[in-house]
């Protein structure tokens, strides 16, 4: 991590400490669930398609092409 986002982190952890709007921390707060949702549900993505892949569960390329060439 470069000295930049070190001191982006400490700026905004000293601004948070200070803060007293609710309303701010409840959207800070969502925009943390929000990145740690989006994370988990990506990964499960990334999991179950790589699982298929193990699996053979597959289409190529150009079977694909093939499929869909009419909407191409």
């Amino acid at each position: 991590m470069n000295i930049f986002a070190t001191s982006q982190k400490l700026d905004l952890i000293h601004w948070i400490t200070e803060l007293n709007d609710v309303s701010v921390l409840a959207q800070v707060n969502a925009i943390k669930e929000n990145v740690v949702t989006e994370s988990y549900s990506e990964l499960q993505s990334i999991e179950r398609g790589l699982g298929d892949f193990r699996q053979g569960n597959v289409v190529s390329h150009t079977q694909v092409r093939k499929r869909y060439e009419q909407w191409l």
